[in-house]
């Protein structure tokens, strides 16, 4: 990694007009001169066209947006929005969520720790656990879907499920990204056990997470059941 190396963050969004400028200014603060990716799909709330309008003032250019025809889900918004990034020469592509769940303060050491690693993800759970907001219901949830990846699939990390993570190039190119199926929250599995089984190194640096600020979450029983099936459908086939 150098200096010279370039970054982008994809976005991907769906109704988060509430969020979008906010989160913006303060990646920008965070870690001034990152390209961004917004991968919008047709957000009724306009999310599209607002970012659209903070692009056309944005410095050097370096604020994109990528219109899609209809809500597709999380992983088919990646597979785009990784495919336009490294077309536009991406060395290494950082995901996170726009909703403020994932703090843009924690953007410098996902950067730092890529000097030493393949791939880097925030984790809640590094350090005992680093959540706020949510209920004791959703919070089992997801340290029981942890525990069942880790399980099923030998992945030596506290957080297989997190969505705030940094991955080079080469590991994308390596695992083929149009080779990852999962449509939902499972493409964040999926994609780092594609990279594990390549041999690829991953790290982990501790976040604390909270609760999105606005708009509403995106979770549902379809994205659930996938993740489920989807786990030991990894084991078997790769």
């Amino acid at each position: 990694m150098t200096k010279e190396s370039s970054f982008w963050v994809v976005l991907p969004t769906y109704n988060e007009v509430e969020n979008i400028q906010a989160l913006l200014s303060e990646i920008e603060e965070a870690y001034p001169g990152l390209s961004i990716l917004i991968v919008d799909d047709n957000s009724p709330d306009k999310t599209g066209e607002v970012a659209e309008t903070i692009a056309k003032d944005w410095p050097n250019g370096r604020l994109k947006v990528l219109h899609r025809p209809v809500k597709a889900g999380l992983g088919s918004a990646y597979r785009e929005g990784f495919t336009y990034a490294l077309k536009h020469g991406a060395d290494f592509i950082i995901q996170m969520d726009a909703d403020f769940s994932h703090d843009p303060r924690f953007l410098a050491d996902l950067i730092h720790k890529m000097g030493t690693c393949d791939a880097v993800i925030g984790s809640r759970y590094t350090q005992g656990i680093s959540v706020v907001g949510w209920d004791f219901r959703r919070l089992l949830l997801s340290k029981l879907a942890n525990f069942y990846v880790r399980i099923v699939t030998g992945l030596p990390v506290s957080d297989c499920t997190s969505g705030f993570r940094c991955i080079r190039r080469e590991v994308i190119e390596s695992i083929g990204i149009h080779n990852i199926h999962s449509n939902g929250y499972a493409f964040q599995v999926e994609t780092i056990y594609r990279a594990y089984k390549k041999g690829f190194t991953i790290a982990e640096i501790h976040i604390i997470f909270t609760e999105r600020r606005g708009g509403s979450s995106k979770m549902g029983k379809k994205v659930i059941f996938e993740a489920l099936w989807r786990v030991p459908w990894l084991r078997l086939t790769i």
